[in-house]
């Protein structure tokens, strides 16, 4: 069997602390809205809403190593692109229906990302009571750190999360302060799809999410995890 188009390539991330050249092949990207409780209040929304979920294309993910910084170009179609950094789960073995229990030994690793938003596009279908794909799904619309594998990372309650833009600080918060934990969030997700190796899980934001402009450079990080740093450059 031959195909009548070329193949496309499969989107992929750099690992660290594996083999030398090593990559996390991505299949599909996850996102979870509104999951720590200070940004679910700036977005308009209170208490402990049940999980909910979208996606985004695979060949979304803009890798970066680490120590370097990325190129992320200014979207089309926007004049509101707005900064979201989050933990990103990297799962390495699937499954269905995942007790919270055992969901950890499904995870591969972790990264740190950044869930890019044209706001003023989300805003629109919202209001329109539209799918978010134009505002969340677009090009380059996941930078993305190096998988680090679990056994080297050190996430708990207490693991900072952070987010400058121009070395000013614009987000903090702590891991333990997601709505929705990591256990929880794989628990939800895999009764909705089989989770299968490959699959990124960008687990939500804190709050100070802001519009960043052509020239910015945003520096993220994810304390016993790595570090993320991207400049917004004109297409």
């Amino acid at each position: 069997m031959s195909h009548v188009v070329p193949v496309p390539a499969t989107p992929s991330v750099p690992v660290v602390g594996a083999q030398p050249g090593d990559t996390f092949p991505v299949r599909r990207i996850y996102c979870v809205g509104r999951n720590y409780v200070d940004h679910a209040i700036e977005m308009g929304h209170t208490g402990r809403e049940a999980p909910f979920f979208f996606l985004k294309p695979a060949d979304a993910v803009l890798p970066v190593a680490e120590g370097t910084t990325g190129q992320m170009h200014y979207p089309s179609a926007t004049k509101d692109l707005h900064h979201e950094v989050e933990l990103v789960v990297a799962i390495g073995r699937g499954g269905r229906n995942i007790p919270a229990a055992q969901a950890l030994d499904h995870v591969y690793g972790y990264a740190v990302g950044l869930d890019m938003t044209r706001r003023d596009l989300q805003g629109e279908a919202k209001k329109l009571g539209r799918p978010w794909c134009s505002g969340k799904g677009f090009d380059e619309s996941a930078p993305i750190g190096p998988v680090r594998p679990a056994a080297l990372c050190q996430v708990g309650a207490d693991t900072r999360i952070e987010l400058k833009v121009n070395g000013t600080l614009r987000q903090h918060s702590v891991i333990g302060k997601l709505i929705w934990n990591i256990p929880e969030i794989i628990e939800q997700l895999s009764g909705l799809w089989e989770l299968a190796p490959g699959d990124l899980i960008f687990t939500g934001t804190p709050e100070g999410v802001a519009a960043v402009v052509t020239g910015d450079t945003l520096s993220a990080k994810v304390d016993g995890v790595g570090s993320l740093q991207v400049q917004l450059v004109a297409r």
